[in-house]
């Protein structure tokens, strides 16, 4: 069985990840949408697809408070998003640049980084159950939070170059690491004292038995 254990088990740390990824995922869809429709301005929130869109979990730049459409204003006539055309005819125009820019709301990139970190606060409850061993947990935090730059990255199509994004993500890492790795350790230890503490007890078991042996006189 210690064998068994201890073996390099490939399915089991797939499923491992794939699990706490999901659960990562989950909560944050548990937390944003709620708090941004409390909290965020809702114009600029609709404009963005609404509190539910994928994008305010999976793209870097709602957490960095960034524009995230892009070439509207750069492109010639028939390539451009600003306007709408119909039969060679401008039918309506898009809010200005200034007026795109000026409607962002700051306050929804601070909402997402703080349910990032509620998030990393149930990552520690996650790995304390599924990953179970302190020498694991840096592995599989780093793991979780490489998966998630990987997919933010294919999502906007863009390297995250925030600062702000990058701080809350590794600070939010840092935090479960070091917090579960105590829980864990602080597990062990505890199941070492009762299981040296049994071992310690059927040994003065055995002992008084040997002694009680000694003492009773031989009937032979």
């Amino acid at each position: 069985m210690t064998l068994q254990i201890s073996s390099w088990d490939p399915i089991l740390l797939i499923s491992q990840i794939v699990s706490i990824q999901t659960l990562h995922y989950i909560t944050l869809s548990v937390f944003i949408p709620p708090l941004l429709t409390v909290f965020a301005e809702p114009t600029s929130l609709a404009y963005e697809g609404g509190a539910s869109n994928v994008g305010m979990i999976m793209d870097w730049r709602e957490m960095a408070g960034r524009p995230t459409v892009r070439g509207i204003y750069d492109s010639e006539k028939w390539g451009s998003y600003s306007w709408a055309w119909s039969g060679g005819k401008i039918l309506g125009f898009t809010w200005r640049e200034d007026q795109l820019r000026g409607g962002m709301d700051p306050l929804r990139g601070w909402i997402i980084a703080f349910c990032w970190m509620l998030a990393c606060s149930a990552d520690i409850y996650y790995l304390y159950i599924f990953v179970r061993r302190p020498r694991l947990i840096l592995d599989f935090a780093v793991t979780l939070a490489f998966n998630h730059l990987v997919l933010t990255t294919y999502y906007s199509s863009s390297v995250p170059t925030s600062l702000f994004f990058w701080i809350v993500v590794l600070a939010g890492t840092a935090i479960t690491i070091v917090i579960a790795e105590q829980l864990c350790v602080k597990r062990e230890m505890n199941e070492g004292l009762n299981v040296t503490t049994a071992a310690a007890r059927a040994q003065e078991e055995d002992l008084d038995e040997m002694e009680l042996g000694q003492l009773l006189p031989r009937r032979d």
